[in-house]
């Protein structure tokens, strides 16, 4: 199943863009009558027949629409720092896409090496990580900012806080299956920090503000890693 994305739905209609237009008639070499699924990225996909197969402008009738396709029944935040090599950071979004995320948080530590991100390719590769595992929703792709910023702005959150941080013999982890299979709500946010760890300013603040901390087994894992590995975690936690 091919799926073609459109920001322009309305009046029975849904329009493409050129780029999608020049996949759809094209590149596939689909032409006027034929049925084609579109997703408008907020979560609906539409069933609908071309009435026009312009490669610059196509333009489909909507037939049909199934409204939360490809949904999943939680609502999770990665707020991850940038890794110094960014393919790194694009190979996190494309997997968490897959799985299920809502929204990506670049945020951006003490011990960041990395402190600029193109959030416009990020969105490009949530949008094609969305239609190739049939989402009809793409998520959030946030400006950065600062780690303390993001704790900040969850302290008041009734969201499950989570934060993968040592604290060797400072605070007791628990594993991140043991935080999500006792927690009775849909709304998760998980912080993970950059290749030299959160500061202890960081880690202090987040329980402050009510993160909870985590472990993600005993292996030692790459930022992105930890990353997907989360995304893993709640992912399978909600089946």
């Amino acid at each position: 199943m091919e799926i073609f994305y459109s920001y322009d739905i309305g009046a029975g209609m849904a329009r493409l863009s050129p780029e999608e237009s020049a996949h759809c008639c094209r590149v596939l070499r689909r032409r006027t009558g034929d049925v084609i699924q579109v997703i408008d990225g907020e979560g609906t996909m539409y069933d609908c027949r071309l009435v026009d197969d312009n490669p610059r402008g196509a333009e489909a009738e909507i037939l049909e629409r199934h409204e939360g396709w490809g949904s999943h029944s939680y609502d999770l935040t990665m707020a991850v720092c940038p890794t110094k090599n960014t393919d790194r950071f694009e190979w996190f979004a494309e997997k968490a896409v897959e799985l299920g995320v809502d929204c990506i948080q670049p945020v951006i530590g003490e011990r960041s090496e990395r402190k600029v991100l193109r959030t416009d390719r990020i969105r490009g590769i949530a949008l094609s990580a969305a239609k190739q595992s049939l989402k009809a929703r793409v998520p959030a792709v946030c400006e950065p900012q600062s780690v303390m910023e993001f704790i900040a702005s969850m302290k008041d959150s009734n969201s499950l806080k989570l934060i993968a941080y040592c604290f060797e013999g400072e605070k007791r982890r628990i594993s991140i299956t043991e935080a999500l299979s006792s927690f009775t709500g849909d709304s998760i946010a998980v912080l993970i920090g950059p290749e030299g760890d959160f500061s202890p300013a960081e880690a202090t603040a987040a329980l402050e503000a009510g993160f909870i901390p985590v472990h993600l087994g005993a292996s030692r894992l790459r930022t992105e890693t930890a990353a997907v590995t989360a995304v893993s975690a709640v992912y399978f936690n909600y089946l």
